[in-house]
């Protein structure tokens, strides 16, 4: 599939105005922030979107429906996601040793996972801190 540099530059658009938010946003948060850059139809921010998620750049928050910048390069490592239900600051996480363990069980269960990501719902230290 041939991209056109119109499509590039809205993916570009997509996500530099991504990589200056703290919270994931929705495709339809995207829309309506980057109506004023010339993104104005739902496909445009959805095309953008699923560029940036083959290039690894993105993640998409399945729980959210939102998509947030990469932290960093993974190698092969399963993203974690802390998801606070209070305040909805999702912070990404690596580690090799969890990552190793959800390959060892679905090696030994013969579950091949497509897209292992895991997201863990609760409180950051930040609200926790203030009970």
């Amino acid at each position: 599939m041939r991209t056109s540099p119109n499509n590039l530059n809205n993916a570009e658009i997509v996500y530099n105005y991504l990589k200056d938010k703290e919270a994931p946003l929705t495709a339809y948060e995207l829309l309506n922030d980057l109506n004023c850059k010339g993104i104005v139809a739902p496909t445009t921010v959805y095309r953008a979107l699923e560029k940036l998620l083959e290039a690894g750049l993105i993640h998409r928050i399945e729980s959210l429906n939102a998509w947030k910048v990469c932290c960093e390069t993974h190698n092969k490592n399963i993203p974690i996601f802390e998801i606070c239900d209070d305040c909805g600051n999702v912070t990404e996480h690596l580690d090799a040793s969890l990552t190793q363990s959800i390959k060892k069980l679905s090696k030994r269960t013969g579950f091949l996972p497509s897209k292992p990501i895991l997201e863990i719902r609760g409180q950051c230290v930040d609200c926790n801190s203030n009970l």
